[in-house]
């Protein structure tokens, strides 16, 4: 069992940044390979990035390539998604998710068995 807690969200004007955590409990985080996910209104949760068990790696959705960076600290148990260079587009709420790690990196909400509740990023123009 993985219980997972975001945070870090906020509002944040255009061009800004912000870094989303997510601190997850459990002795085998370790074990688990960690993805974000953002749902804005009326729309699907859609895959924004994702990371292997050991950090070496990482996967990004096209549109947040160069501006998003996953990373992991296995000794804090946290995994973290720095975003720079926000648009307004990027508002939703962000969630963290998990699932142990198989060798690839799933880009599927359906293939992550833990979530965190989400935390709310909004970008204003």
């Amino acid at each position: 069992q993985v219980q997972l807690v975001e945070s870090g969200g906020g509002l944040v004007q255009a061009g800004g940044s912000l870094r989303l955590s997510c601190a997850a409990s459990g002795r085998t985080f370790s074990s688990y390979g960690m993805g974000w996910f953002r749902q804005a209104p009326g729309k699907e949760r859609e895959f924004v990035a994702a990371i292997s068990w050991s950090g070496g790696n990482t996967d990004y959705a096209d549109f947040v390539k160069g501006r998003f960076t996953i990373s992991r600290d296995n000794a804090k148990n946290t995994v973290y998604l720095q975003m720079n260079s926000l648009k307004p587009e990027d508002t939703a709420v962000y969630y963290c998710a998990a699932r142990y790690d198989l060798g690839y990196l799933p880009n599927s909400p359906y293939e992550y068995r833990y979530w965190g509740q989400g935390t709310q990023v909004t970008v204003s123009s």
